[in-house]
């Protein structure tokens, strides 16, 4: 029924921009024509290479847009050497890590908020949906770009994280042949190779193939990871105003699920080498994904863009996990960690249609940038999992547990293999399959040459089957929900170079589950306003290229999942918690005439609660000002690098710095991760035509610090000092 409606609405769309186009355009052509050009020049500077238009947003410059949005080019992610998703969304000071389910996937929150913690953050790819699923922590091969989009983004793109969205730009033919090879080998036994190759098949064909390989050790004795990831794409140009894109991602890794060091107020952290998993115990993580993608412009003014993203992806294998507080003897006499064990087999396939309508048109001199659109998604969530977890130990020391029941593991001498596979009870069998029908609509309206305003709104329309497979017989419950997200926003261009804005947005986030008679969730719900300005470095400095934002924001968000506090529902969830988080973010790019490029990201967080509730996830109580998990006030990343010569040959020089402020480890609890500030170098430089060596030193005065936690017993350790060295062959 769903599906029928999206086909229905696609016609609709397409019909109409058919229709609306003499009406409103054809006067204007040679005029708006010249406009969009200069649009698509200026997404250039902004850092994204567009083949074609903007997929889901359209062309706006960076002092037209009322909302305080990163970039992350490739050239910025090659200085950090960031070659998964989370190190890369460590430039953006307002992204702070979060538990990542043992490295198995990514998570992270925005401005203070993060997603459900029993899922991976929310991601976009080109647009369509792909955080959602089990394919394991995303890789940036492939990858030509990474916009961090702050603030609620439902209006256009339907259900996502209460802080911003992440949106990740691939890697598309540019109809060109050329490439790079490259291998890269560093410290605990890393290995690496990466391929980037694109040709050009007659006229009107661009193909362009991204992978890697790579296998490592770590820090972390005992643990090694390997990954292998292809993503193919192909363009076609039909005629001078079509095109069509298909993109194919693979990934499969292999790789041990790490909850990470234990930490006692007594005794401190547990050996940050020290690894409490078992080296043969696995997790293998698929993904399999397709994208298809039609773009045609009717005319200069007017076009649809019209595509299709399905992924499948699996996570399967067994997993010790570091045993909670009533049943670990760490936090008792700091000499053993007890473990439990978990099996999992998950499974999810995730369909996404969209199609969208782009314009411009006038009314009494007044121009219009129309964006409408209607999308159908399918998530289907299917999981089984099995544990053997032992009883309590009621304060006894690790001398008076047997090794063998409670799977224990020393830090002065660990030894892996010892113990047999232990026999796991069934613990989840479930599916969840939910959809959702949008419509929406955005209008910026040029008012006069300074002052543009931005008006927009999306209506959601949501279906939820869940299927307890453990009852006997199994249980099945349905519902539906809908919900409308609004967005406005206001643009004043104070000078060529200078443009002060505002905006007010709301975001929704459908949650899993059901409440205790069956009927799903109200969604997460988010309120945001933020306002500030803006500046176009190039247009105001000599010999500079760049841009500067300052930014002031406010959200709150609702709908928190928490526990029942209603005698007959005891042990249910409820959508009940809230919360608010404010702050200031200064962000800028500069990129010099002489070769010196600058890269600064600063962001002040004030997150907390403000009611009172017991955590869905951690089982602990919060009450109102108690700060959310994992959000630092201050966080600050800064990028320096410069290009100059020696002896004729092209060298670089650059570094870097992440400072993150204390964070609370554990909701409502008083455990704290300490602040902590690294320091990377890198050198590079080319002995000769098309090749360049880099070498990259991480964590440069070997500091100890810790990235993010879920509980005192799940915390992740940062790397010790770590030298990389890579070699690349262009072409």
């Amino acid at each position: 029924m769903k599906l029928t409606k999206f086909v229905a609405s696609v016609s609709v769309l397409a019909l109409g921009s058919t229709l609306a186009m003499p009406v409103w355009a054809q006067d204007a052509l040679a005029q708006d024509t010249l406009a969009q050009d200069a649009e698509a020049a200026d997404s250039a500077q902004e850092g994204i290479v567009v083949t074609g238009r903007r997929a889901y947003r359209g062309n706006f410059d960076l002092l037209e847009t009322p909302n305080a949005d990163l970039v992350l080019d490739e050239g910025l992610l090659r200085d950090a050497n960031a070659l998964d998703l989370n190190s890369a969304l460590d430039l953006s000071a307002s992204v702070a890590r979060q538990n990542n389910f043992g490295g198995l996937w990514n998570s992270f929150s925005i401005r203070g908020f993060s997603g459900d913690i029993n899922l991976p953050s929310g991601f976009l790819v080109n647009g369509f949906n792909a955080g959602r699923g089990f394919g394991g922590p995303r890789d940036i091969s492939g990858i030509e770009a990474i916009e961090v989009l702050k603030g609620p983004r439902s209006a256009l793109f339907g259900r996502g994280e209460p802080g911003g969205t992440i949106n990740l730009t691939t890697k598309r033919p540019q109809f060109e042949t050329s490439g790079y090879l490259q291998v890269q080998g560093g410290s605990f036994d890393f290995y690496r190779g990466d391929v980037d190759l694109q040709t050009v098949i007659g006229e009107n064909v661009g193909i362009r193939v991204a992978g890697f390989y790579e296998d490592a050790g770590s820090f972390r004795r005992g643990k090694e990871t390997e990954k292998f990831g292809l993503y193919p794409s192909v363009h076609f140009d039909i005629g001078a105003h079509s095109r069509l894109i298909y993109e194919l991602e693979y990934t499969a890794q292999e790789l041990p699920q790490d909850r990470g060091v234990v930490f006692s107020e007594q005794f401190g952290f547990s050996p940050r080498r020290l690894f409490t998993g078992e080296p043969d115990a696995l997790i293998d993580t698929e993904v399999t994904g397709h994208q298809l993608e039609f773009q045609h412009e009717f005319s200069g003014d007017w076009g649809i863009l019209v595509g299709a993203g399905y992924r499948e992806t699996s996570l399967f294998g067994d997993a010790y996990e570091n045993n909670f507080g009533s049943r670990q003897p760490y936090l008792v006499d700091g000499k053993a960690i007890s473990r439990f064990f978990r099996f999992r087999d998950y499974e999810a396939d995730y369909l996404a249609l969209r199609a969208e309508v782009f314009g411009k048109f006038d009314t009494g001199g007044i121009r219009h940038r129309v964006i409408a659109g209607v999308d159908y998604d399918e998530f289907d969530n299917d999981q089984v999992a099995s544990r053997f977890r032992q009883g309590g130990i009621g304060g006894a020391p690790s001398s008076a547990l047997d090794p063998e029941t409670y799977l224990l593991i020393f830090p002065d001498n660990p030894q892996y293999g010892i113990f047999p596979r232990p026999d796991a009870a069934p613990q989840i069998d479930r599916l969840e399959t939910t959809s959702g029908f949008g419509f929406y609509i955005q209008d910026q309206i040029d008012l006069t040459d300074r002052l543009q305003v931005r008006l927009g709104g999306r209506f959601d329309d949501f279906d939820q089957k869940l299927i307890n497979r453990r009852s006997s017989p199994a249980v099945v419950s349905e519902s539906s929900n809908s919900a409308f997200s609004p967005q406005a926003g206001v643009v004043f261009r104070a000078t060529g170079d200078i443009s002060l804005y505002a905006s007010y947005g709301e975001g929704i986030r459908q949650l899993s589950g059901a409440d205790f008679e069956g009927t799903s969730f109200d969604p997460n719900k988010s309120t945001s306003f933020e306002a500030g300005i803006k500046l176009d470095l190039g247009s105001v400095f000599d010999g500079v290229q760049g841009a500067a934002t300052a930014t002031v924001f406010d959200v709150d968000q609702s709908n928190i999942l928490v526990f029942d506090p209603r005698p007959q529902a005891a042990g249910e969830l409820i959508p009940a918690g809230e919360a608010r988080s404010r702050g200031i973010e200064l962000d800028a790019n500069a990129s010099f005439d002489s070769g010196l490029d600058i890269w600064f990201s600063y962001a002040y967080v004030d997150a907390e609660y403000t009611n009172s509730g017991t955590d869905s996830a951690t089982f602990t109580t919060f009450a109102p000002g108690e700060p959310l998990i994992g959000s630092p006030d201050h966080q600050l990343s800064l990028q320096v690098s410069h290009d100059f010569a020696i002896a004729d040959l092209g060298a670089r020089i650059g570094g870097g710095m992440l400072h993150v402020g204390e964070r609370n480890g554990e909701v409502g609890g008083s455990f704290d991760l300490p602040d902590y500030t690294i320091i990377r170098i890198f050198g590079q430089i080319e002995p000769a035509r098309n090749i360049t060596v880099q070498l990259d030193i991480d964590n440069l005065f070997d500091e100890t610090y810790y990235t993010d936690s879920f509980a005192n017993v799940w915390v992740q350790p940062g790397a010790p000092r770590t030298v990389q060295v890579s070699a690349r062959f262009s072409f």
